[in-house]
């Protein structure tokens, strides 16, 4: 009903402070003596401020219990609010909630973060474990077969542990950059060469659209690990024999170069938009079938572009699923670009 604690405290002052008087003056005018009528004044007015007081902390003493509860690592509890709350413990007890919420989440993403990474790790690990004990055993042949199935599982520990260093540098705001400025075309289409020898097979027609003669000032092995991250998404969401576009301009109005990668016939639903660039979150693939990537790499990709200034969204596009992501053309000085040491000193306080 108030928007202030202060006037509801001043309320219940006057309401006090009347009925105290009125009861004082009706008592004296029955013909009670004063030490009578005073003490029953006192505990009367003091029982009003009692009870509306009650009401008022009533929040508080809910805050102090959720905490508590919190302490014990339940982070399910919550503060209620009341009708009309709209004052300063109102206000407290909706932030209380909203930190609730946050750290129920950030728990929740610690517990499924150990959980995927265990997964992740185990399965190529198993993997090798029981073709090198085959092959000791003399079950199989160290044929080139064999031989590029190790491999490969041994490419995939290394890129979940590159995956994982890149997590662990994102959370210490520790990433220095090699900035150097270098043709988006020549880039793209290196990034590019890799990628589609990797998709032989899949027959994806994947089509390079960049203006000639576009330049951009990064570091050439993050942006890399962007693109890569964006395009792999992009390949691996798409059906065989689909077209993959990315194309590449300049955005005179902010002078940011502006790249789309866009995998035609599959859209990705409002809700999840957001969702997608967190931590070990995986898309889907298939109706109820998930990548089978880490979740990290859209992550990471979004970290790299924020450590060029720029950004990474899902745009509407009627030909599919649309990443597009900004990058500033040229980049800020290292005077105004905090240091990996700064960095680290502001984690530290």
């Amino acid at each position: 009903m108030f928007y202030s604690l202060k006037i509801e405290l001043s309320i219940l002052i006057v309401i006090s402070t009347a009925v105290a008087f009125v009861m004082a003056w009706v008592l004296l005018k029955l013909g009670l003596s004063g030490w009578i009528a005073m003490p029953l004044t006192l505990i009367v007015a003091l029982g009003i401020t009692y009870l509306f007081a009650r009401g008022l902390i009533a929040p508080l003493r809910e805050m102090r219990d959720a905490a508590e509860a919190m302490a014990d690592g339940d982070y399910t509890v919550r503060v209620k609010t009341g009708r009309n709350s709209n004052d300063e413990i109102g206000q407290l007890s909706r932030s209380f909630n909203e930190m609730a919420e946050e750290l129920q989440h950030a728990d929740q993403m610690r517990t499924d973060m150990v959980a995927n990474v265990s997964h992740e790790l185990r399965t190529p690990v198993s993997a090798l474990q029981a073709m090198l004990e085959n092959l000791a055993d003399g079950v199989v042949e160290p044929t080139p077969a064999n031989l590029e199935g190790i491999l490969n599982q041994t490419h995939r520990l290394s890129d979940l542990i590159a995956f994982l260093l890149d997590l662990s540098r994102m959370e210490a705001g520790a990433a220095s950059l090699n900035i150097e400025r270098f043709d988006v075309a020549e880039f793209l289409d290196d990034t590019l060469k890799p990628l589609e020898i990797a998709d032989a097979g899949h027959a994806h027609d994947i089509t390079l659209q960049v203006p000639e003669g576009l330049s951009i000032e990064g570091d050439q092995d993050r942006l890399r690990q962007l693109f890569t991250n964006i395009i792999s998404n992009a390949l691996k969401h798409s059906a065989d024999g689909t077209a993959v576009l990315i194309e590449a301009r300049v955005d005179p109005d902010d002078h940011t170069v502006v790249t789309n990668v866009v995998n035609s016939g599959s859209q990705i639903p409002y809700a999840s938009r957001s969702d997608i660039f967190r931590r070990f979150v995986k898309g889907k693939t298939g109706p109820g079938t998930e990548s089978g990537g880490t979740g990290l790499g859209l992550s990471i990709a979004r970290w790299a572009a924020q450590l060029h200034g720029g950004s990474i969204r899902v745009v509407d596009d009627p030909r599919g699923a649309n990443f597009e992501i900004r990058l500033p053309q040229h980049h800020v000085s290292d005077d105004d670009t905090p240091t990996s040491e700064d960095n680290r000193a502001e984690s530290r306080a």
